[in-house]
């Protein structure tokens, strides 16, 4: 048996035969991936394994980051195979294995949805893939998608609300945000009624809870008041503007991605995908795929794994 790994700065997801897991481990504080992954070798031969967290600044570089990531896994799977930037696997740690998670996604969908373009929204970012242009995908890093479109960094959970916007309305009058770590897309996800408690899995800006109340106090931050200088129909009201200024700049986004590609097939995955794929007149893979969506580059490297063995 095999099973998917994919270690994130802030997450490892792990896609077994029956079931996704996901973990918050957030690489910057120790995280115990061994601890993590041990349970699942009781069962399960070896790991298909694609990563992203080598980029956590822990590392003092992306070589560092990646042997780390490379010997925690293979301390509890030895034979692991790592899925690289090239589109192969390999066994030892190699420049290639940076940020290669969107990759084996696009490598898995490609042959399922030739003319589409790829989507996944995540807690912290968000890949645009053409999947009809695979071939040209490979040895794209991180910096090369950024600068092609490819990557947006956003995301339904973790971007700090001052990278989403730099003003919000309070009543009609425009009204500069402070730029202060107070609040995340989360708060405002979950204010606005969109997500629960449930789905906000990140750590919050002040360290206090995910209530309802809690998100609006962090969210009255923004604008530099206390909970209780602002109705609390206001918050709402600015938890809403926020969302709506995150999803354009998503579609916005796509849309110039399409414009290239010439094509007007969106499919989505990701935590995101239940929250976007209507405005984005897109196929969602949550409805073919239930839970794996939600983690789909774990379940598209065990799926290329076992295709290519």
């Amino acid at each position: 048996m095999t099973i998917g790994i994919d270690v994130g700065g802030a997450n490892i997801k792990i896609a077994t035969k029956t079931k996704v897991h996901i973990h918050y481990c957030p690489l910057w504080k120790e995280a115990p991936i061994q601890h993590l992954i041990k349970s699942y070798a009781t069962f399960e031969e070896t790991a298909a394994v694609v990563m992203s967290g080598e980029l956590a600044d822990c590392f003092a570089d992306k070589n560092e980051g990646i042997t780390y990531i490379v010997q925690e896994i293979k301390a509890v799977f030895p034979y692991a195979y790592f899925y690289g930037i090239d589109g192969c696997f390999h066994q030892e740690s190699v420049r290639e294995l940076a940020a290669a998670n969107w990759l084996v996604s696009a490598d898995y969908l490609k042959e399922f949805y030739p003319d589409a373009i790829f989507v996944d929204i995540g807690s912290t970012t968000t890949d645009i893939i053409p999947l009809m242009d695979f071939f040209n995908l490979k040895y794209q890093t991180d910096l090369t998608r950024l600068q092609h479109g490819f990557l947006l960094y956003t995301g339904i959970l973790r971007t700090p609300i001052y990278a989403v916007t730099d003003s919000v309305h309070i009543e009609t009058r425009k009204t500069p945000i402070s730029s202060e770590y107070f609040a995340t897309t989360a708060d405002a996800w979950l204010v606005s009624g969109k997500i629960n408690e449930s789905l906000y899995t990140c750590e919050t800006a002040d360290g206090a809870g995910t209530t309802f109340l809690d998100c609006s106090r962090r969210l009255a931050r923004i604008v530099c008041c206390d909970f209780n200088e602002l109705p609390q129909e206001q918050i709402v009201a600015i938890a809403h503007e926020i969302v709506q200024k995150q999803t354009e700049q998503i579609c916005a986004s796509i849309a110039k991605i399409q414009n290239i590609y010439q094509t007007d097939t969106i499919i989505v995955a990701g935590i995101g995908a239940p929250l976007l794929s209507h405005a984005l007149g897109a196929v969602s893979l949550k409805k073919e795929l239930l839970d794996y969506a939600d983690a789909f580059p774990s379940f598209a490297v065990r799926e290329v794994f076992l295709r290519n063995k």
